[in-house]
């Protein structure tokens, strides 16, 4: 016979109301309909890519309802007209395929040349658009759609078009395009002491790092020194013995990381007259990002327009000190400009290297936060020193787009609208520091500029309104209204907005932002436990851009279960102050969690049916990190986590991200380090709730070697956890459809305390 404290027991531990009912199939088709890959084709007219012709129009296609449709666009006569005549098209297409042709397919026009190239299916088709004829080209051409557009080579193509660089056997070539000639500009290279290799030990290419001049005739590049660094060494699962993949990654507190020694190679036309800039080896290191490749060049390397001089900013291993250096490119002879020093961490820019050099004026434009907030500074060229600020107050520069005699084009945040993530395109004139505001519909702007910068498509939206495309002037004159999103069939299929959310952050006085989700049948008369969407940062933060989207991640279908999805962009995230930024510098174990709480906890407050006894946490990679290190930090409050691909020890982890965030590592006398604070496998002994931790075997930016080290800790302490490892996944395994089948279940189970459908399958829906 049971006693009535064993029965309030059992019935104290039970969820409330119609969740206590076990998990469906039909349950998780129904979240299952919440995601991307069934959103995103009943959104229509959203994703304005401008491709610009030589006479100044542009041509840019538009998803419909009932296929593609293509518009050529003047923007001197403000008018927009079919690109061709679409049913015409298609009864070509349907005769050269064989095939009934509805709609038109996706593809890529030459309208200069008359031309097109179609696909419908895996078939590519070659099509006049003057003649009306199509014939049939190769399968899997990649051609007629985009495919071609998103390859990356790993050749580096002059300026003049006429050469492109590549590295063979850790030396640097060229290629001449119109012979196919190919010779050496460097003989000496080798294993680990190469040049222009693109290796940051996380990441690796076989594009080479570089910078041409202007004219052709130099490169910049560097030999990139690695011969001392640490090893990293993983082996995959295959039948029969694994292979071994080794490479070198270096890691905080190494004697040895990657070095890097400047040259400028002055190419001719059988090979180089080599200048190596006399100056110490520079660490591995950007203003930017925790890699020397950037967008496609070498970060933080700049020539003049005249291809007579060459500047660049040496970083120091821990990114507190900048330099800006000006290189003889005759005889390497370097001279020092101006530095920059700070306590913390030094960035150029958020996610765009923002200082330039004037050399006809004899000017630098400097990016710097030492109001607290990042803006554009003018210097004397000649002589290092400050002339006058050229934008200031309580907002952010985030992107230089355009630096011209008198005006710097940008785009900031925190000046304009409701939400400090928005970003605007900005005119800021050099004299006067008088701002103009380019794009004034309240949104977050993406712009896409025409060759000559005349004119500009303007993009913008919210998380919780669709996309608007208008062409602008360079003076940000609306011209013509190109399209507006058609989400009328995404509504019709169930679909709603995230909500907007802003509370106190855990000081109780800073602002932070986030989105919550809730399910499309929300009883408010129930209780929803939380799942709390994590990403710390420091380089960016939980929400991502602010754009519409159909579907955020798996967000909304894992709200359709029966919970309430929190993700906020905590301090120690980026785009707001300086000081907000680096509110956890030197103690990365804190992730921002402290504010997430804090967060949810005024959630709760404002809706009766957030359980703050049921809360939950999940991440990947640096949410990997934060999710375990919440449930071991503030077993109190979260319950159940899911840790995909951690860092969760940034000692063990490459030596640019946690030598950045947390400091260069100390050796203490007692055997500790600066590092131990953060390490999740230091604190396993206090897991109390339900962890699942995940890591793909071969993943070489975070080596699951971060995972097990925890795994080790938590069998050392006798505690119970589930581990998913992934045999041969790399970083990327986070959404694919066995991990977040188990994400799922594991929140059904752990938190909601109901037990899922067995081995659910993605993908049979109707």
């Amino acid at each position: 016979m049971k006693t009535l404290t064993t029965i309030l027991v059992l019935v104290f531990a039970l969820p409330t109301g119609a969740q206590a009912q076990d998990m469906t199939s039909d349950d998780y088709a129904r979240a299952e309909r919440m995601l991307s890959q069934n959103t995103r084709s009943l959104v229509f007219r959203d994703n304005v890519q401008a491709n610009w012709m030589d006479d100044g129009r542009f041509w840019y296609s538009a998803t419909t309802p009932d296929g593609s449709e293509f518009n050529l666009v003047n923007p001197s006569s403000a008018t927009k007209t079919p690109a061709f005549d679409h049913g015409r098209m298609q009864r070509a297409l349907a005769m050269a395929s064989s095939e009934e042709v509805t709609g038109m397919p996706p593809g890529d026009l030459d309208i200069q040349a008359g031309e097109a190239t179609f696909r419908i299916g895996r078939q590519s088709f070659e099509c006049s658009l003057t003649a009306y004829t199509c014939s049939a080209g190769d399968p899997d051409s990649g051609a007629g759609g985009g495919s071609s557009r998103f390859f990356r080579s790993v050749t580096v193509p002059s300026p003049d078009g006429t050469m492109e660089a590549f590295t063979r056997d850790h030396d640097l070539w060229v290629r001449v395009l119109a012979s196919g000639d190919e010779f050496a500009l460097t003989t000496d290279g080798s294993e680990d002491y190469g040049y222009a290799t693109n290796s940051a030990g996380w990441t690796r290419s076989d594009r080479p790092v570089l910078e041409w001049s202007p004219d052709s005739k130099k490169i910049a590049t560097f030999r990139h020194d690695g011969r001392e660094v640490s090893m990293m060494y993983m082996v995959n699962t295959q039948q029969g013995a694994p292979e071994l993949e080794a490479w070198k990654y270096p890691f905080p507190g190494d004697d040895h990381i990657f070095m890097i020694e400047r040259i400028v190679l002055h190419v001719d036309d059988g090979g180089a007259r080599m200048v190596k800039l006399d100056m110490p080896p520079d660490d591995h290191r950007s203003t930017i990002t925790d890699h020397v490749a950037y967008g496609g060049g070498w970060a933080d390397v700049q020539w003049s327009g005249d291809s007579e001089r060459l500047f660049f900013v040496s970083s120091s291993r821990d990114h507190k000190s900048a330099t800006l250096r000006e290189a003889d490119i005759e005889d390497g002879s370097v001279r020092d400009i101006l530095n920059e020093t700070v306590p913390t961490f030094f960035e150029s820019g958020y996610r765009n290297i923002n200082w330039s050099v004037r050399a006809d004026e004899d000017v630098v434009i400097w990016y710097s936060q030492r109001s607290d907030w990042g803006h554009l500074y003018l210097y004397d060229l000649s002589t290092g020193s400050l002339i006058r600020p050229i934008t200031e107050g309580d907002w952010n520069v985030l992107a230089v787009e355009e630096v011209t005699e008198d005006a710097v084009y940008f785009t900031g945040s925190g000046r304009d609208g409701d939400d400090p993530y928005y970003q605007y395109l900005y005119r800021a004139d050099r004299a006067t520091g008088m701002i103009a505001l380019l794009t004034p519909p309240v949104g977050n702007h993406s712009i896409q500029w025409s060759p000559d910068r005349s004119y500009f498509v303007d993009t913008w939206s919210t998380p919780v309104e669709p996309p608007v495309s208008v062409l602008r002037s360079r003076d940000g004159r609306a011209i013509l209204e190109l399209e507006s999103a058609d989400i009328t069939a995404l509504i019709a299929a169930g679909w709603q907005p995230p909500m907007r959310i802003q509370t106190k952050a855990r000081d109780g006085e800073t602002d932070i932002f986030g989105l919550m989700y809730t399910p499309t049948n929300l009883d408010p008369s129930k209780k929803y436990p939380v799942v709390n969407y994590v990403y710390p940062g420091p380089q960016t933060g939980s929400v991502g851009s602010r754009n519409f989207s159909s579907s955020r991640r798996d967000h909304q279908a894992l709200a359709e279960l029966g919970f309430v999805i929190i993700e906020v962009d905590a301090m120690g995230t980026p785009q707001r102050s300086k000081s907000f930024h680096e509110a956890y510098y030197g103690d990365m174990g804190d992730n921002g969690i402290p504010d997430q709480i804090a967060a949810i906890r005024q959630m709760a407050g404002r809706y009766s049916y957030i359980d703050l006894d049921r809360v939950g946490i999940w991440g990947h990679s640096g949410g990997g990190f934060a999710s375990t290190a919440a449930i071991l930090d503030h077993a109190d409050f979260y319950k159940v986590a899911v840790s995909q691909a951690g860092n969760h020890d940034n000692a063990t982890y490459e030596d640019d991200w946690g030598e950045k965030w947390h400091g260069l590592l100390q050796a203490f006398e007692d055997g500790t380090t600066n590092y131990d604070s953060q390490a999740n496998h230091l604190k396993a002994h206090k897991l109390k709730g339900k962890l699942l931790l995940a890591h793909g075997t071969m993943d070489s930016n975070v080596p699951p070697n971060n995972t097990l080290l925890v795994v080790n800790a938590l069998i050392e302490a006798n505690k119970d956890f589930d581990l998913l490892m992934l045999p041969n996944r790399r970083h990327g395994f986070g959404n694919e459809p066995y991990m977040m089948r188990r994400r799922w279940d594991y929140f059904v189970k752990h938190l909601k305390g109901v037990e899922p459908p067995k081995e659910y399958t993605f993908g049979q829906l109707d």
